[in-house]
């Protein structure tokens, strides 16, 4: 069973904000600064704490790492004292935490529902928005011996690219999707020591001379190979269209949906008009997809969120409304051009 629901209140940019999850696919979209990353950690931090029984309250300094690792500053700004707190469930299991803005170690926040929380582990992924594959030789070391400014995803998303394969043949869903990817980057990855390398009609090619949306699809294919993405397992990635090339967005998109129907939960925050299209056009009738629409009051100025299932229904939609614009504009100069 995936993430079912996440609550957060005077936490980081949030006020107060209650949002139902989707258990296929949920789409993350709003200007900047209305919290999607921030959510996607929360969720993330939850997730993974199942296999490395971690507090949850370290494991969130350790994914957002505020400064000087004080969790007190991940409470909204405001003046006097003031208490956050992130609930994320799970049906109907319910992990908590609450500490106030002057707390500083970890062990100052309140963690309720660790135990029945941990009883079922979450295998889980984030994908973040910085590329790690081509950096990874020695960084996991340097990381785990150096006080190092990297949030721990990044050394966590490494730890999961290494894993060696899963013994015993591949089922043929897995199989169809390695080949999906194998397609779309024209060759499949090797590990030689800790270098990536994509090995295709060329040759091995190391991943630093790759155009990095190459380097993500390799990411990809590897998480699926070890079998890290397999049923039950929770994947989230912070904008993946970074520098991939929009030829290549339909075939993600399709892994995404297909990683979906295997019973894997996904998490996407976007920015990207091209991405929304792709899901609405691929989709299938058995297909579960929210779009989560984040976007500041104008009066408040909290944030707030709409969610639906209907790519025409997501409002406010600030990706489709820069589009829309730009297509305005586009006429209006047209326009003026001919009656000159």
């Amino acid at each position: 069973m995936g993430l079912s629901r996440i609550r957060v209140d005077h936490f980081t940019a949030f006020d107060t904000l209650d949002l139902d999850l989707s258990p296929g696919v949920n789409v993350l979209v709003g200007a900047n600064a209305t919290g999607k990353t921030h959510l996607m950690k929360i969720a993330y931090a939850a997730c993974d704490i199942t296999k490395t029984r971690l507090d949850f309250a370290e494991k969130l300094v350790r994914v957002f790492l505020p400064s000087g690792r004080a969790l007190g500053r991940l409470v909204k700004r405001r003046q006097g004292g003031s208490q956050g707190m992130a609930e994320i469930f799970r049906g109907k299991h319910k992990l908590r935490v609450s500490f106030t803005n002057h707390g500083k170690a970890p062990e100052s926040a309140t963690v309720t529902g660790s135990k029945r929380w941990g009883t079922k582990p979450i295998e889980c992924v984030y994908i973040p928005v910085k590329e790690m594959l081509s950096n990874a030789p020695g960084f996991r070391s340097l990381y785990a011996q150096r006080e190092v400014h990297f949030e721990e995803i990044y050394a966590d998303i490494l730890d999961r690219a290494y894993r060696p394969a899963l013994r015993g043949p591949m089922d043929d869903q897995r199989k169809q999707l390695l080949t999906m990817i194998q397609h779309a980057m024209e060759g499949k990855i090797v590990l030689k020591e800790e270098e990536f390398f994509l090995r295709n009609k060329q040759g091995n090619l190391e991943f630093t001379l790759l155009a990095e949306g190459m380097r993500k699809l390799g990411l990809l294919w590897l998480l699926i190979q070890n079998g890290t993405l397999l049923r039950g397992s929770v994947l989230f990635w912070d904008e993946p269209e970074t520098n991939l090339n929009p030829k290549q967005f339909g075939a993600l998109i399709e892994i995404l949906l297909e990683l979906q129907r295997l019973g894997v939960q996904v998490f996407l925050a976007t920015h990207d008009y091209a991405i929304l299209k792709e899901l609405d056009l691929r989709r299938q009738e058995r297909d579960q997809i929210l779009f989560h629409a984040l976007h500041r009051d104008k009066n408040s100025g909290e944030i707030g969120c709409y969610s639906t299932s209907a790519f025409l229904d997501i409002h406010p939609n600030a990706i489709l409304d820069a589009f829309a614009d730009l297509y305005d504009r586009e006429v209006k100069r047209s326009l003026g051009d001919m009656t000159q």
